[in-house]
């Protein structure tokens, strides 16, 4: 009996001992785990607010089109006469660092044709030196243009007649031109382009480049305008050799004397 107590009370010792040695264990493990439970917590929170943070600081962004045109209402269209211009005009083609100042009409009032031919040679083709005789009517409206803004300002040409163009472009059939004039702004001379038009005319603001375009359409094709914001020639396709007709535009004035 009394061994049989002493083996009872020797492996009740053991236990305990097992026993006592397991719990710190358990209670590192269970501190372990809440440890990194709150560190986990943590690490989602600073995410979230991170995420939080960025998209409120997240600028909404208009899209602006590159390019945005309209027919031109009738009912905007010049109703009056225009009046007959100076025929004063001082051009000076950026392209070329050329320039003509000439008045477009002789004393009896017709065109006179020695001064076209000057303003049609600053007015060619920069890639191929092509030149053809130009719109009289656009000189016109040139010259109006000039008469408005006081003048005596220089007229700065950024593309007149373009031979090395589609030929759906009025550059191509050398009735349209790209225009500036230090001091004015383009939005100016714009809006008075636009009160030249008593139909048949397009007028384009590209804010980019700083300039607009004035032309006269084909026949019969009702007036347009649009804002261009891609850039001079931006975008376009590098013009490739080919044979154009040579009958969709005058051949060029030759001075008079």
């Amino acid at each position: 009996m009394r061994r049989m107590a002493l083996i009872i009370v020797a492996a009740f010792a053991v236990a305990s001992a097992t026993a006592a040695q397991a719990a710190p264990k358990a209670t590192a493990a269970a501190k372990k785990s809440k440890t990194s439970e709150r560190s986990t917590a943590g690490s989602k929170g600073a995410t979230k607010s991170a995420s939080a943070s960025r998209s409120k600081g997240k600028k909404k962004s208009k899209r602006v089109a590159i390019f945005q045109g309209h027919a031109a209402s009738r009912g905007s269209y010049r109703t009056e006469p225009l009046d007959k211009p100076s025929g004063n005009i001082w051009l000076f083609a950026e392209n070329l660092k050329e320039e003509a100042k000439v008045n477009i009409y002789k004393q009896d009032g017709t065109f006179d044709e020695a001064a076209l031919a000057k303003l049609d040679d600053v007015m060619r083709c920069r890639k191929t030196g092509e030149v053809r005789a130009v719109k009289p009517e656009l000189y016109e409206q040139l010259s109006r243009i000039s008469d408005h803004f006081g003048g005596d300002k220089r007229v700065e040409l950024i593309s007149g007649f373009r031979f090395a163009e589609r030929n759906s472009s009025r550059h191509f059939h050398a009735s349209a031109m790209d225009i500036r004039i230090k001091g004015i702004t383009i939005r100016e001379m714009y809006q008075y382009a636009e009160s030249l038009d008593a139909g048949n005319m397009g007028i384009g603001l590209y804010p980019t480049s700083n300039f607009i375009h004035v032309d006269f359409r084909a026949p019969g094709e009702a007036s347009y305008r649009w804002t261009d914001r891609s850039g001079h020639s931006s975008g376009k396709k590098k013009a490739t050799k080919s044979k154009r007709p040579t009958n969709r535009t005058q051949p060029a004035r030759k001075p008079v004397s």
